[in-house]
C-alpha cells in the first residue's frame, strides 16, 4: 500500500512539473536587415514586456547597422532578468559590423552552419562618419583611432563579461577579422551551432546562464513557442528606415508640390506631395543624414524650378542637376553600400529630372516667343468686317475703329468689307481694307 501510495505522488509530481513547464513560453524575436532604431525599439520594447525569467531567442541576420541601435539593443540584452540567445541563421545568414557586438552581448550565442560573423570595425559600424582626408603616412588620423580604441574597449568588456574570446573579439574590430560558423565555435567566440531552432529548442534545454546575480535555467522543450511579430506600423517604418526609400520619397514629394503650383486644381500633387515629404523627414531623421548633401540636393531642385521661372536658356538648370547629383551622394556619406543611396538610382532620378526640366524650360521659352493672344494687344492682325464707317466687328466684339491713312485715299469704309487690324490705340482699332 505504501509503495502505491509512493508511485501515485510521483505520477502527481511528474504531471505538476509538466504542467508549470508548459504555462512557461519561449519567445523569438527577429532581426533582419539593418539595425536602426526601429529594429532597436522593436527588441528592447520586446525584451522589457517578456516576463522575468522566460527564455527569448534572437534569430538574426544583418550587414549591420547604426551604432546608436546597437547600443540600445544590447543595453537591453544586458541588463534584462531573463535568459537572451541569440541565433545567427539560418544558413547563409550573417553577424556583422554591429552584429558582432549584439552577438558578444548574448547569454548564449549561437549560429547556423554556412554563416559567418566578424567586421566590425568601427567605420562599417555607422553612425559618426570618419574623416576622408588623406593621412600622414607617419601618423594615424586621430578621430579613427579613439573612436577604434572606443569600440575595442566596448567588445572587450562585454565579451570578458560573457567569458568569451575577447581577443579575437578585440581584432574583429581593430582588424575587421570575420570568421565562419565553425571557426567561431573552435575560437570560442560562440557556444553552439544549431542546424535550425528546432534543433536548438531539442539541444539546449536545461543550459544554466548567471546574470545580474541570479541563475536562470534556458527552457527551449515542453513549452510554446511565441513569436513577437513587428507591428504592422513599425514594419512600415522600418521599410522606409533605408536610404533609397527615403530619397525617392523625398523626390516624390517635390515633384508632387512643382506639379501643383504648376497646374493647381483639386490638391491632389499637394496631398502626394505633402505625404511623401513628412515620410521622407521621418526616414532622414532615422538614418545619418549629411545636412550639406541634403541643402545641395535641395538648391539643386531651386535652381531648375527658377529657370522655369526666369529662363536662362539651360544653365540655372546645368547648374541644378550638378548640384543635385553632388547632394544625391553626399545625402548618406558612408562606406557601406547598404547606408548609401544607389548610385544608378542617382543616376536615373537625376536624368528624370533633367529630361523633365528641359521640356518644362523649351515649353517656357515658346511660351515666351508666341505672339500675345489675349487683351487688345492679341487683336493685331486679326481681321474682321465692317458696321459702318466707324463700326467693325472682330473677334465676336464690336470695336470703334479707324482708317489708316494709306487706305483712306479708297474712301470711308462701307458695311460689309472684310478688314484686318494692325494697330490697338487706346479705345479705336486701326485697320485696313483687306485686299481680295
Amino acid at each position: 500500500m505504501r509503495q502505491i501510495s509512493i508511485f501515485l505522488c510521483l505520477i502527481v509530481s511528474e504531471i505538476f512539473v509538466q504542467s508549470v513547464f508548459c504555462q512557461q513560453k519561449l519567445y523569438l524575436l527577429e532581426i533582419d536587415g539593418v539595425i536602426n532604431p526601429v529594429i532597436a525599439d522593436y527588441i528592447s520594447e520586446n525584451l522589457k514586456k517578456i516576463p522575468e525569467g522566460e527564455t527569448v531567442i534572437i534569430r538574426m541576420d544583418t550587414p549591420g547597422g547604426l551604432m546608436d541601435s546597437m547600443h540600445q539593443i544590447i543595453q537591453s540584452i544586458l541588463n534584462e532578468p531573463k535568459p537572451v540567445i541569440v541565433w545567427v541563421g539560418p544558413s547563409g545568414a550573417k553577424a556583422a559590423s554591429a552584429g558582432v557586438f549584439i552577438t558578444m552581448a548574448s547569454d548564449i550565442a549561437c549560429m547556423a552552419p554556412g554563416t559567418n560573423i566578424g567586421a566590425a570595425h568601427p567605420v562599417q559600424i555607422g553612425g559618426i562618419p570618419l574623416p576622408q582626408e588623406e593621412k600622414k603616412e607617419s601618423k594615424k588620423d586621430t578621430m579613427e583611432e579613439k573612436i577604434t580604441n572606443d569600440a575595442a574597449a566596448y567588445i572587450r568588456a562585454i565579451t570578458k563579461e560573457k567569458n568569451r574570446n575577447w581577443k579575437w573579439a578585440e581584432k574583429a574590430v581593430t582588424k575587421s577579422l570575420s570568421i565562419t560558423s565553425d571557426e567561431a565555435l573552435k575560437e570560442k567566440v560562440i557556444e553552439f551551432i544549431f542546424t535550425d531552432l528546432d534543433d536548438l529548442r531539442e539541444k539546449l534545454d536545461g543550459e544554466k546562464i548567471k546574470k545580474l546575480g541570479k541563475e536562470f535555467v534556458v527552457r527551449t522543450k515542453n513549452v510554446e513557442l511565441v513569436k513577437k511579430e513587428m507591428k504592422p506600423f513599425k514594419k512600415f517604418l522600418n521599410k522606409i528606415a533605408h536610404p533609397n526609400v527615403a530619397f525617392i520619397l523625398l523626390m516624390f514629394g517635390i515633384y508632387g508640390l512643382i506639379y501643383e503650383f504648376a497646374s493647381p486644381g483639386i490638391g491632389f500633387g499637394a496631398v502626394v506631395g505633402s505625404v511623401c515629404l513628412i515620410l521622407a523627414f521621418f526616414s532622414l531623421q532615422l538614418l545619418p543624414v549629411n545636412t550639406a548633401g541634403l541643402l545641395l540636393l535641395i538648391l539643386g531642385i531651386l535652381l531648375m524650378i527658377l529657370d522655369l521661372i526666369t529662363p536662362s536658356f539651360g544653365i540655372l538648370t546645368t547648374g541644378g542637376v550638378i548640384s543635385f547629383i553632388i547632394g544625391s551622394l553626399m545625402l548618406f556619406d558612408f562606406p557601406e553600400k547598404f547606408l548609401r543611396v544607389s548610385l544608378s538610382l542617382i543616376i536615373s532620378t537625376a536624368l528624370f529630372t533633367l529630361l523633365f526640366f528641359v521640356f518644362a524650360v523649351k515649353e517656357v521659352i515658346k511660351v515666351h516667343k508666341k505672339k500675345v493672344i489675349t487683351g487688345k494687344e492679341g487683336l493685331i492682325g486679326e481681321k474682321g468686317v465692317a458696321k459702318d464707317k466707324d463700326t467693325v466687328y472682330v473677334h465676336g466684339e464690336y470695336w470703334s475703329a479707324k482708317l489708316d491713312e494709306t487706305d483712306s485715299k479708297s474712301g470711308e469704309l462701307k458695311q460689309g468689307e472684310e478688314i484686318e487690324v494692325i494697330n490697338v490705340e487706346g479705345k479705336f482699332l486701326k485697320v485696313k481694307r483687306v485686299k481680295r
